[in-house]
């Protein structure tokens, strides 16, 4: 294994992108903590320019950073972006130079419909919230492994769950495709596109919506997620059980009441463990 951990994915997470060296934007840190210090007092350094730009986020400057990961994420206006979309097309450069096609789609025609039963879907849903799969059918059909997807009204960040994801296989099947080598071929037999990874820029005028988004795509620790999750489970049930507790005799297992109580939290491993 490399000595240089590339930044992860949601759905390759594991405890060496939180501790190993990490490599970004063609610097090298000692770990994600080191990174993120960084580029937290280079973003610190730019907020006086930033703040003139028009919508920037009403907000202290440290309550801005807190909530930042920068440069993967900012509450503000992100600096960085001209710098990734360069450092992307030089890593898809490097892909194959020799496969070099003029871009031609046709338009896609065919009829979208998927459930809003995902667990993906359920977390932070709402009434207009997209399936990740049904934007995975557009980026498939109009875009090439290593593309970059930008998504200026992002919501809750479905459209970088989707680029994702168009490099799961188990994904990809359970959406009726086969998958010859990284061919992706549809029920009739057709190759429709490429496995693989699609970079995405995600941007809403909601530091809320860009929040959420951030948390659906970016590296997760799920075991500190996890402890989180039973600390303050431990504190809701000091508070809280005696509200779900019952005389009737019927009702032996009270710990399965209040578990009801506390499921928003524990969904959020489920969707982890997808």
């Amino acid at each position: 294994m490399s000595d240089k951990l590339k930044q992860g994915t949601l759905f390759e997470i594991n405890k060496e992108t939180q501790t190993g060296p990490v490599t970004c934007l063609g610097l090298t840190f000692e770990n994600d903590e080191a990174r993120r210090a960084y580029f937290t007092e280079e973003l610190r350094k730019k907020l006086p320019e930033l703040k003139k730009i028009e919508g920037f986020p009403e907000g202290e400057d440290e309550d801005i950073l807190a909530l930042s990961d920068p440069p993967y994420y900012t509450v503000c206006p992100n600096p960085w972006i001209i710098d990734f979309i360069a450092e992307w097309n030089r890593e898809k450069k490097s892909f194959d130079d020799a496969n070099i096609e003029s871009y031609n789609r046709e338009p896609f025609t065919a009829d979208v419909s998927e459930g809003k039963t995902d667990s993906i879907y359920k977390a932070h849903g709402y009434h207009t919230k997209v399936p990740h799969k049904a934007i995975m059918r557009y980026i498939l059909h109009y875009t090439n492994p290593g593309d970059i997807v930008w998504d200026g009204f992002a919501g809750t960040g479905m459209t970088g769950v989707a680029g994702q994801l168009c490099n799961d296989e188990t994904e990809l099947r359970q959406m009726g495709f086969t998958i010859e080598g990284n061919d992706v071929i549809n029920q009739d037999g057709e190759k429709i596109s490429e496995r693989g990874i699609r970079k995405t820029i995600l941007s809403d005028l909601s530091p809320a919506a860009t929040f959420i988004s951030s948390n659906f795509n970016l590296p997760i620790d799920k075991d500190s997620l996890s402890q989180e999750i039973k600390k303050i489970m431990g504190e809701l049930k000091k508070s809280s059980k005696w509200m779900y507790e019952v005389n009737d005799p019927k009702y032996q297992n009270q710990e399965k009441c209040f578990t009801q109580y506390g499921a928003t939290f524990l969904f959020a491993l489920h969707v982890l463990g997808k």
